[in-house]
């Protein structure tokens, strides 16, 4: 689904915007760290501080709604190095087991400052893809 000039610009962006909708469409967006294997995407829960006393809005939203959308952009003065992704699809929400172990290594290992939190125990969103959108100049680069 993904093509390959995609892929490589997913690889050198590091922030991505996270969309969700609770169940009356109330629209919900944050940036997040993520990685990509295969056609998921995979964002995890860290110890950043967050609001204490409630799960996460973004949770919330995604067991009431699990359809979602990430869009990964590259900005630039330069008008013709702009470039987006988009990747629309279902949420999982990921809190054991393999595929939870191994999205949690790929996110250690794109994102060192996580090797530093106790993140095993925490929720992974898997994006499961099932339309990419992209649009500009995805090979440009400084």
């Amino acid at each position: 689904m993904l093509s390959e000039a995609e892929r490589l610009f997913l690889s050198r962006r590091k922030v991505g915007q996270l969309a969700t909708a609770d169940r009356r469409g109330a629209p919900h967006v944050v940036p997040v760290c993520f990685a990509v294997e295969g056609e998921a995407l995979y964002i995890t829960i860290d110890e950043k501080p967050k609001r204490a006393g409630a799960p996460l809005k973004r949770l919330r939203n995604i067991a009431e709604n699990p359809a979602i959308a990430v869009v990964i952009d590259r900005y630039d003065d330069d008008w013709a190095r702009l470039g987006w992704v988009m990747l629309r699809g279902r949420a999982d929400i990921l809190t054991e087991g393999a595929e939870h172990s191994r999205a949690q290594a790929l996110l250690r290992a794109r994102y060192p400052q996580l090797n530093d939190m106790e993140i095993g125990s925490l929720p992974v969103i898997a994006l499961r893809t099932e339309r990419v959108t992209s649009w500009g100049n995805l090979a440009a680069e400084p």
